[in-house]
């Protein structure tokens, strides 16, 4: 006979109450993770806007109304304002939201400068769904030196698009000097920017592992010398470093194979840290007699590691792995924006950052700092998430 039948007395509330503390005495490790995480009302907005922007950076082609790169320049609107769809004006109401069409003219009043004149009297209706240039959902491209290392994986070729006019363009941020679409080129800015965090943090996460697995586990002179290398690594300056990098690529480097080498170099030099963290773990659990059961049974030392002491701090691992992102982030924004990392014809954020550091951006093109406001929201969603996940992963965390 259960407890509820034999005290009829037990409201509704105490039920719930004490099912609710048997769930948590029996939850796993992630499950009461993700209960102390849920609790965290920054860290689950920041959640939110993060899975935001990374499904607005995968599906930047199908949201992007033009192509962002040179193919997809509106030489009519050059420097343009943003386009705000309408559904009045002085001309009357419409059901369907409008823009309006421009044409360039040069004028005495501003020394015969090119300028956008707007014509109030033509009208530009938005359509959604509509068909314009062509994409591939699945698009891995890189050319690396040789033809046998080479990737060309190309899959689901489409040419639908979320919206767009019925005839000419639409800037909902406006264009740059050359007339590329600023809405479009920030989304895939987004995407390449988490693309070069991603890789980067996987090669520093897997070599974290297996250099700080090795130290810990083994200790005594090897654990000295792996320490002796990763403090060389982590004194290296990465500014230097890079501008010596800068002048070390050719030229003739394709784009994609620039993007590849960035994302390589910054996951080279960016495992110390995590490193450290799995070596002071394992030389506390190593003498811990689960290991010694372990090694007893035949167990090799790889096994030993991979099966029973990296999962013993999995959360601590995966919250590492979240707080990597935002730094790996500003290293690929901070070299791309002072021309040491990725260039044209790839956005990134660092990429479009470069155009906001010209006078004349600041006294007349303010839409180039849209993307300035994307790039901090991503940072900071990384930045929340990752708190809230250490705090709920750290069972003596004061937060509740």
């Amino acid at each position: 006979m259960s407890e509820a039948t034999s005290n009829p007395t037990m409201t509704a509330a105490e039920l719930e109450d004490k099912k609710n503390k048997e769930a948590y005495f029996t939850a796993g490790q992630m499950e009461l993770v993700w209960s102390r995480f849920k609790r965290n009302h920054s860290a689950m907005w920041g959640a939110r806007v993060l899975i935001l922007l990374i499904m607005m950076g995968v599906f930047a082609p199908f949201l992007s109304p033009y192509n962002p790169t040179i193919e997809g320049r509106d030489k009519t609107y050059q420097n343009g304002a943003p386009q705000i769809p309408k559904f009045w004006d002085e001309n009357g109401f419409s059901f369907r939201p409008f823009v309006y069409t421009h044409s360039r003219e040069r004028s005495a009043a501003t020394n015969f400068r090119w300028v956008s004149k707007e014509d109030r009297e033509a009208r530009r209706y938005v359509e959604l769904f509509v068909r314009d240039w062509k994409y591939n959902f699945i698009d891995l491209t890189l050319d690396l030196p040789g033809d046998t290392l080479d990737i060309d994986i190309q899959m689901f070729e489409s040419n639908l698009h979320l919206f767009g006019v019925d005839k000419g363009m639409l800037h909902i941020f406006g264009t740059d000097a050359p007339g590329k679409d600023i809405f479009g080129r920030t989304l895939h800015a987004i995407y390449t920017s988490l693309a070069v965090g991603t890789i980067g943090v996987v090669i520093s996460f897997v070599l974290a592992l297996f250099i700080g697995g090795i130290s810990g586990y083994f200790g005594g002179k090897l654990d000295a010398v792996i320490q002796m290398i990763t403090d060389a690594v982590r004194t290296i300056p990465t500014i230097p470093l890079f501008m010596a990098l800068a002048a070390f690529i050719p030229d003739e480097w394709s784009a994609e194979l620039r993007f590849f080498f960035i994302s390589v170099i910054l996951g080279l030099i960016g495992w110390p840290t995590l490193a450290r963290r799995v070596r002071t773990h394992l030389l506390t659990e190593r003498t811990q007699e689960y290991v010694l059961a372990a090694q007893l049974c035949g167990a090799s030392a790889a096994h030993v590691i991979k099966r029973h002491l990296l999962p013993s701090f999995t959360s601590y691992i995966i919250v590492d792995l979240v707080i990597s992102f935002p730094y790996m982030v500003l290293s690929e924004t901070a070299l791309s924006f002072i021309g040491l990392g990725l260039k044209d014809p790839i956005n990134s954020l660092g990429v479009m950052l470069q155009n906001v550091t010209k006078a004349d951006v600041l006294l007349n093109y303010q839409w180039y700092f849209i993307p300035v406001f994307f790039f901090m929201a991503l940072v900071l969603s990384f930045v929340f998430v990752g708190d809230g996940l250490r705090d709920a992963a750290d069972p003596y965390s004061d937060h509740k």
